[in-house]
């Protein structure tokens, strides 16, 4: 009798090898992707029904995201001091206490200080100090062959997780709505889901095992990397520093459409709900996240960074069509078809990073091209703020994010299509 499992319940090859600290990486990534969706399908309306402007609100985006790089670079920075759990405990507890300030107030002074202090992700995507420390983790437990297929796993956990986070936050909202619950308290209580949740990711980041901590000095030096002395990066800076440029701008762009204010775009434009909103973006995230295990497949055959631009390009074409389809209908296919496609280059440029530098600088390289990525998207809410509350000006944010990212593509390919990772040098 046949007794081995059905093909689709096997453990895939390159995760069967992954420690038990892995696995809980894993974990805290989906949960934290949870919380962040289910937050940025909610944020503007929130912040809208608490009685701030349009760019009031593109401002606190802004200061929100400028003060999660400034956490994630302190934090980051003394990563060798407080250790890798420590700092990633201390970035959940920043992430709860944000949440509850956020849930308890409508002073516009409390919510800057809190998300500039705090870590709130209006993007649905990765903030504050978590993900650098997540990822030169898991280079360290798998090889060269298998980098790309972790991290293509890994960046569908979060996508499987930002997507149900999605749903979840539009379809509480609408019930808790249809039992007469006002709007804005409905809202708030997925910003205390946010909140609760970044007590858990305290409680689990607290049972990693020592061996998550930097193991060599060449780590340790690492972790000390700053933009001024950049002290952990030496044979790999000139690359890591071209690249935090070129995902600075790419960041940039995709900043005028992140999540929360593409939620807010369709309400202005087609008066749709957060529940529906909730759905929409419940299966862009899934064909985003599915997106990147056909990543994998793709870069062992063409390349990482061929792989990268020949995905990333057309999918920016795309981001620029949404908002001229006439029709709700046709908008929403667009933006499917486009996440189908948008992040594929996520699982291929984290491993790109990880292969072509150093491996004790590393750690160095995933914090500052992090940060620069932060950076790059903190500027743009401030703009989109204005453009939003002018009913002609509320399409320019896809044309700018558009055209800002095929610059980026262009660059990209010029600059790198010749650097190789040791993986396609070996073929």
């Amino acid at each position: 009798m046949n007794t081995r499992a059905p093909r689709f319940l096997t453990i895939p090859a390159a995760l069967r090898h992954l420690t038990r600290d892995a696995w809980l990486l894993f974990g805290t990534r989906f949960i934290r992707l949870f919380a962040y969706g289910s937050l940025s399908v909610v944020l503007v309306f929130y912040l809208i029904g608490l009685g701030l402007s349009e760019p009031q609100t593109g401002m606190l985006l802004t200061l929100t995201l400028v003060g999660d790089t400034a956490v994630s670079l302190y934090l980051t920075t003394r990563a060798d001091r407080i250790g890798r759990r420590r700092m990633l405990i201390v970035g959940a507890l920043l992430m709860a206490g944000a949440g509850f300030v956020f849930a308890s107030t409508r002073h516009l002074w409390l919510l800057v200080v809190a998300g500039t202090v705090g870590v709130i992700s209006p993007s649905g995507h990765e903030v504050g100090p978590f993900l650098s420390i997540e990822q030169a983790a898991l280079s360290h437990v798998v090889t060269d062959r298998t980098r790309t297929e972790v991290f293509a796993w890994y960046t569908l956990t979060g996508s499987l997780a930002t997507a149900l986070g999605a749903l979840a936050g539009g379809t509480a909202t609408r019930l808790l709505q249809q039992t007469m619950m006002p709007p804005a308290s409905s809202y708030r209580v997925i910003v205390i889901l946010y909140a609760a949740l970044g007590f858990v990711l305290a409680i689990l980041f607290s049972r990693l095992s020592h061996a998550a901590e930097a193991s060599t000095l060449g780590e340790k030096k690492a972790f000390r990397a700053t933009f001024a002395g950049l002290s952990g990066l030496d044979r790999s800076r000139q690359v890591v520093m071209k690249l935090s440029a070129l995902f600075a701008l790419d960041s940039f762009g995709g900043g005028f459409v992140i999540q929360s204010f593409a939620a807010y775009w369709f309400y202005l434009r087609f008066g749709v709900d957060p529940g529906t909103l909730g759905a929409i973006f419940f299966w862009a995230n899934i064909f985003a996240g599915l997106s990147a295990l056909l990543a994998s497949r793709l870069a062992s055959r063409f390349g990482l960074i061929r792989t990268m631009v020949g995905t990333h390009l057309p999918s920016n074409i795309l981001l620029i069509l949404v908002p001229l389809m006439p029709t709700l209908s046709l908008a929403v296919l667009v933006l499917l078809v486009r996440f189908s496609i948008s992040q594929m280059d996520v699982p291929t440029r984290q491993s790109y990073i990880m292969a072509v530098v150093s491996p004790d600088e590393r750690s160095a390289a995933a914090g500052v091209t992090s940060v620069a990525r932060t950076i790059g998207a903190a500027i743009s809410p401030l703009f989109v703020g204005f453009m939003f509350a002018r009913s002609d000006l509320i399409n320019l944010p896809f044309f700018i994010a558009g055209a800002l990212k095929i610059t980026y593509d262009l660059l990209l390919y010029k600059e790198f299509v010749a650097v190789q990772p040791p993986e396609e040098i070996q073929r």
